[in-house]
């Protein structure tokens, strides 16, 4: 069983890194390099320029979100013996993350379809047709913040359910709840004081990182726990 189990551990640290490897590729130096907000010149210029990272930015949002997934049903059967309503929660959460990302991967596809048409431009002008281009990737940018939410939110039962088991130490528990909480905190901030949460986003995110590289980094190395003290 424990065997079985370390297994299972290991695949959802695999998982886990390719959700991480493209998720940070999409959102970390993709969605970047193309959106340049209240710039609508820019930020179709660079859709134009960079229309094949643009293409691949889309199918990393789309391996992350399906990779997530796979994620919280691998951790579901590891962890529902600890509470099986607490681990469904924490599907659903995944569920409407990934829902909310691949739905933005679609405004980022439709932006450079506008951005390489001509007959928008026709139809628009030029400048109408960017502002259409900073439109859609204004509603991708957002709606990655919104998905945050969930990002965070799946942290605090999966939390739960690494401290509560004795397949894992209590600590990587207390550090995913503390995670999601700062996921929160920078969603927060952001929207509602914006200003500020610019300047806090790069300290508060850090809690965050940490929880889940350390998440990554036990289910990899470690698998699970060989003993229950």
């Amino acid at each position: 069983m424990m065997h079985s189990n370390k297994r299972t551990a290991r695949i959802a640290g695999i998982l886990y890194l390719f959700v991480g490897i493209f998720g940070g590729f999409a959102e970390g130096f993709v969605d970047p390099k193309m959106y340049v907000a209240g710039n609508a010149a820019i930020t179709a210029g660079n859709v134009v320029v960079n229309s094949g990272m643009v293409r691949m930015g889309v199918v990393a949002h789309l391996l992350d979100g399906t990779f997530f997934v796979f994620l919280a049903l691998v951790l579901y059967g590891l962890l529902q013996h600890v509470n099986k309503g607490i681990a469904r929660a924490m599907l659903v959460l995944v569920v409407l993350a990934t829902s909310i990302i691949c739905l933005n991967a679609v405004f980022q596809f439709e932006g450079l379809r506008v951005a390489q048409d001509n007959s928008y431009a026709s139809a628009f002008g030029h400048a109408g047709s960017n502002a259409l281009v900073l439109l859609l990737l204004d509603i991708q940018h957002y709606g990655t913040l919104i998905a945050q939410v969930f990002f965070g939110l799946w942290l605090v039962p999966l939390g739960y359910l690494i401290y509560k088991s004795v397949l894992f130490p209590k600590w990587l528990g207390v550090v995913l709840i503390l995670g999601g909480i700062c996921y929160i905190v920078d969603l927060l901030a952001a929207f509602l004081v914006p200003d500020i949460g610019l300047k806090m986003h790069s300290y508060v995110i850090i809690p965050s990182a940490v929880a889940e590289i350390s998440m990554v980094l036990y289910l990899l190395l470690v698998g699970v726990r060989t003993d229950e003290g």
